[in-house]
C-alpha cells in the first residue's frame, strides 16, 4: 500500500476543491422541497460545480451516470439519480458529492431532511454526524488509524445504531480513492489499523450508519446500496488533512 503524502500546495489545491464539492452538496439540500425527483437534486449539484470550474468527480466514475449520489432513505449510499424518482415530506435525503479542480478532488456527504422528519430519522442524522466528528478529532500526527476507526465504532455502536462494513471511507488527493482504507470499525487483525497518521495524509472519513442492523442489499441497478433490515440509514463525510496544528476539513464550505 502506497500512501500519498500531500505538499501545502497540493492541500491549498484540495481545499479548493473540497469548497467547491461541500458547496455544492449544501446547495442542493437546502433546496429539498417535496415532488423534486433525485434528477434534479443531481443537476443542482452539477450545475454548481462546473459553474465554479471544476468538475463532478463522480460523473463517469466507474461507469455512474450521475455528478452526486442521491440516496433515499433505507439507501445507504451510491443512489443513482433518476427523474422518476421523488422525494417526499418526511424523508431523509444522502447527498454524495465529490469535486475535481486543478487534478484534485474534493470529496464529501451530508443527509438532508425533507421537511419535518420522525424524531428517529432526527436521532439517526444527530448520531451520524456527530460520528463523523468523533471520528475527525481522533485523525491526529501520531495516533493510528484505529483511533478514527475505533472512535466511530464506540459512538454508533453504544447507541444501538448498525454500522455498514463493506463500505468505507478511504484516502484522497490526485485520485478519488486512494490508500488507504478507513472503515467506521476497528478490523481487529488488520495490518492497516496500525498505520500512523503523518502530516500531510489525507483522508475520507464517512460514517454509514443504520438504524438496524450491519446488514446490506445489493439492488439490480448495480449501484444503490440499501439497508437489508430496510430501515433508515444516514451517511455523512468530509475530506481531513493530518496536520501538525490537527485535523484540517478539506470540505469545510467556508
Amino acid at each position: 500500500m502506497s500512501i500519498t503524502i500531500k505538499s501545502q500546495t497540493d492541500l491549498k489545491k484540495m481545499r479548493e476543491a473540497g469548497r467547491i464539492a461541500r458547496r455544492a452538496c449544501l446547495l442542493a439540500g437546502q433546496s429539498l422541497e417535496p415532488g423534486m425527483s433525485t434528477k434534479d437534486i443531481d443537476t443542482i449539484v452539477h450545475d454548481y460545480i462546473v459553474g465554479e470550474g471544476a468538475y463532478p468527480s463522480f460523473l463517469g466514475y466507474a461507469g455512474f451516470p450521475g455528478s452526486a449520489c442521491v440516496s433515499v432513505n433505507e439507501e445507504i449510499i451510491h443512489g443513482i439519480p433518476s427523474p422518476h424518482r421523488k422525494i417526499k415530506a418526511g424523508d431523509i435525503v444522502s447527498i454524495d458529492v465529490g469535486a475535481k479542480l486543478n487534478g484534485f478532488h474534493g470529496d464529501t456527504c451530508a443527509t438532508f431532511p425533507v421537511g419535518k422528519i420522525t424524531e428517529e430519522a432526527q436521532k439517526l442524522l444527530e448520531v451520524t454526524e456527530a460520528a463523523l466528528h468523533e471520528g475527525i478529532a481522533k485523525a491526529v500526527v501520531g495516533n493510528r488509524l484505529e483511533d478514527v476507526c475505533g472512535a466511530v465504532e464506540r459512538y454508533c455502536a453504544s447507541r444501538g445504531y448498525g454500522i455498514v462494513r463493506e463500505y468505507c471511507g478511504h484516502g484522497i488527493g490526485r485520485e478519488l480513492h486512494e490508500s488507504p482504507e478507513v472503515p467506521n470499525y476497528v478490523q481487529h487483525g488488520s495490518r492497516d489499523m496500525r498505520i500512523k497518521l503523518m502530516p500531510g495524509m489525507c483522508i475520507c472519513i464517512e460514517p454509514m450508519i443504520n438504524v438496524k442492523g450491519d446488514a446490506i442489499r445489493q439492488s439490480k441497478d448495480g449501484w444503490t446500496v440499501r439497508t437489508k433490515s430496510g430501515s433508515l440509514s444516514a451517511h455523512f463525510e468530509h475530506a481531513i488533512a493530518i496536520t501538525p496544528n490537527g485535523p484540517v476539513i478539506l470540505t469545510d464550505p467556508n
